[in-house]
């Protein structure tokens, strides 16, 4: 549901952000334009979590200290599909 704001409602609103802001950029002796940059760089890194099924946790580690190489899984499945 999105709500319309009132413009004196998205002022004030706005007004409590920005002081905010302000006052935790004074605390942090930082700039709000660094804090803004700070976040928006956080969520640039920040990937999508994936879900790791029981069957792919099962198998991590599984060819630990193997030595297979490209060539060998060619042939594995130029084997298995003739």
């Amino acid at each position: 549901m999105h709500m319309k704001l009132t413009p004196r409602l998205d002022r004030n609103l706005r007004d409590r952000l920005i002081g905010k802001a302000k006052r935790r950029a004074k605390e942090a002796g930082r700039s709000v334009s660094s804090l803004v940059a700070s976040f928006l760089a956080a969520l640039d890194i920040q990937e999508p979590r994936v879900r790791t099924t029981p069957r792919v946790r099962s198998l991590r580690g599984l060819l630990a200290g193997a030595r297979v190489s490209e060539q060998d899984y060619h042939r594995h499945l130029e084997e298995k599909h003739p």
